[in-house]
Order: C-alpha cells, then structure tokens, then sequence
C-alpha cells in the first residue's frame, strides 16, 4: 500500500524528532487516540520502510527533541498561498521561490486543472504528469477505462441481440435469399 498523507507527515514528524504520540498529533489523529495510533503507524510495513530509506539516505543526529512538544498542534496549520504571503518580493526572489517549490509533496494543482476543458483531457493529463500523487493517478486512470475500453458485456439488450442474430444468420442452416421471379412481368428483380 502506498504512503497516505498522514503517513508522510507521520514520518516528517519522527524525522524532526517527535516521539509517536507526538508525530501522530502532527499528522492529524486525535489527541485521545494518538499513543496507539503512533505505535501502530510506526509498526507500519511501509512507513518502516520509508523511515529505514530516508534515515540510509539522510542520517540526522537522532534522539528525541525537547522543545518538540511545544511545536506540536492537533489541529492541522492552515496554508497560506506563497504570493499573499509575501507579496513585497523582488523578481529576482520569485525564481528562487519556485525552485523551493519543488521539494514540497506533489498534489492536486487547481490552476492546472482549469486548462482543461474536457474531462477526458484532464484524467490523461493527471494520469500522465509524473509529479502528481501515484495514487491520485492511479485513480485517474481507473476514472479513464470506461472512456477508452468498453467492458466485456457492456451493451444494450438490442445490440446483444443483433449480434446473435447476425452469428446464427450465417451458415448451412441459415434463412435462404429471396427467390428471383422472373417469370412475372414487374415482379422483383
């Protein structure tokens, strides 16, 4: 299964230092249930995994942060679009502001999505962008089939029956054609 966006914060959260009541308060469970939810997101053959590759990768000092309860809120922080944040930036912070753009999670880009104005445009265009969420594509993609593969008995009653009909029509034992009756003046031809 893949990493959910709680589970990413979860490990965000153990990564800065939190213990697992702490990172589970962060990524958004209750503050009642958080020392269980903790204890089984750490347990997690996934975030495992994650918490094993990013630590190979990126060794940090370890142990437990003291001040790090202070920082911790039960309630998600709202964001805050870059541009009204801060809006008395010169062009030449602009670039560099967008290249710190790319380190944050991809996700569902509302701008982008206006582009679009045929839906089947939009789910190609979601399933095929590398940067988004692989199971925002993967639902795109399962969005998609109906429009390009038809199910296997999918049809109408008539269309099914038609083509049974055109099936048994064919062959030895088939209606005969017509017959040519031309012994009677202006009968068929």
């Amino acid at each position: 299964m893949a990493l959910t966006p709680k589970k990413r914060a979860f490990i965000d959260a153990v990564r800065g230092g939190a213990s697992n009541k702490d990172a589970a308060i962060a990524a958004g469970c209750s503050p009642k249930t958080a020392s269980a939810a903790g204890s089984r997101m750490a347990k997690d053959p996934d975030v495992m995994l994650e918490l094993h590759k990013l630590n190979a990768l990126f060794p940090n000092g370890g142990g437990v942060k003291a001040d790090v309860k202070a920082g911790v809120k039960a309630e998600r922080p709202k964001r805050t679009p870059k541009a009204s944040a801060e809006p008395t930036q010169q062009p030449e912070d602009d670039a560099e502001a967008e290249e710190g753009d790319e380190d944050e999670p991809a996700g569902f880009d509302l701008a982008r999505a206006l582009t679009h104005s045929d839906p089947k445009d939009f789910l190609l265009a979601v399933m095929n962008d590398g940067g988004t969420d692989p199971k925002l594509r993967v639902d795109a993609a399962k969005a998609l089939m109906p429009f390009i593969h038809q199910r296997r008995g999918e049809g109408g009653k008539k269309e099914q029956a038609k083509e049974k009909a055109g099936q048994v029509a064919g062959g030895k034992f088939g209606p005969r054609p017509q017959p040519q009756l031309k012994a009677v003046p202006g009968g068929r031809p």
